[in-house]
């Protein structure tokens, strides 16, 4: 029975995975940094505990809960936690930029690094990553999302390469268009965050409350069940991919940026973020 410790279970995939793998006979300890979502998870039948990203003393305290639990083993880490920032690049403040890296990248990569040196005495388990279509394609009015997914690829290509030959493998998934709060918890971020009223962008802001505001799915948007599958499998098959794209656009603009010069990506990717 493996031992898997998620991040950002309080919704959307983090919940989904949580409870898909728990009935699948892993045992799961799901986290989130807020105290009634951990109690809503624990009603609901899952080990469920307090984790905050932004506070290191919170990884230390959380890692330390679940290795009470398994006698010091992990042999699954889903960096599933994050958040997304809307606004332009120029519009971004230092405090605002520096709150997506603390929680996308800075405390998504300190747990990591904790939890690592079980790994190497065991001498196996995976680091999985929840990356995004924006880990490797920019668009519009994403910047800090799409810097802080960058910059998690960027570390997990990193660390694939120095824990060659330990056992331990790193895995990205990449996830487009996934049924979630994602949205949501964007809109609330960029009312709080940006000054619309001051930007010169502030046209175009009236598409992206629009965009954030709006209720139903794409067509190509799936359920967070698609990255539960992707996840089943990078965590069972002896030897997983590097990089799992999920959902028709992620697989998409794989095979466009192999393909055709950045003049022509910039143009389909303005068009895609609108």
């Amino acid at each position: 029975m493996k031992t898997v410790l998620i991040t950002g279970c309080s919704s959307g995939i983090g919940y989904t995975c949580a409870h898909g793998l728990a009935k699948q006979g892993y045992s799961v300890f799901a986290t989130c940094r807020n105290d009634a979502d951990v109690k809503r998870l624990q009603d609901e039948g899952l080990n469920a505990f307090k984790l905050d990203l932004c506070d290191s003393a919170s990884l230390h305290v959380a890692l330390a809960w679940m290795l009470s639990q398994t006698e010091g083993r992990i042999d699954v880490l889903f960096n599933n936690a994050a958040y997304g920032q809307p606004g332009a690049v120029e519009d971004l403040k230092r405090n605002v930029l520096r709150e997506q890296f603390e929680t996308n990248v800075f405390g998504t990569q300190e747990l990591t690094n904790l939890v690592l040196p079980y790994m190497r005495k065991q001498k196996s388990g995976k680091i999985i990553y929840n990356s995004s279509i924006l880990g490797f394609v920019a668009m519009s009015y994403r910047g800090a999302y799409n810097a802080s997914k960058f910059a998690i690829e960027g570390l997990a290509d990193t660390l694939r390469l120095e824990l060659h030959d330990t056992g331990i493998d790193v895995v990205l998934i990449e996830p487009g268009p996934i049924r979630s709060n994602f949205r949501k918890n964007a809109l609330a971020k960029f009312l709080t965050n940006i000054d619309q009223e001051r930007s010169a962008h502030k046209e175009i802001y009236a598409k992206t409350l629009e965009r954030l505001q709006k209720s139903g799915d794409s067509a190509f948007t799936l359920g967070a069940e698609a990255v539960l599958e992707v996840l089943v499998h990078a965590i069972e098959v002896k030897k997983p991919k590097f990089r799992y794209p999920v959902t028709f656009p992620t697989k998409l603009f794989v095979w466009l940026k192999r393909m055709l010069p950045t003049s022509w990506m910039d143009t389909i990717a303005r068009k895609a973020g609108d």
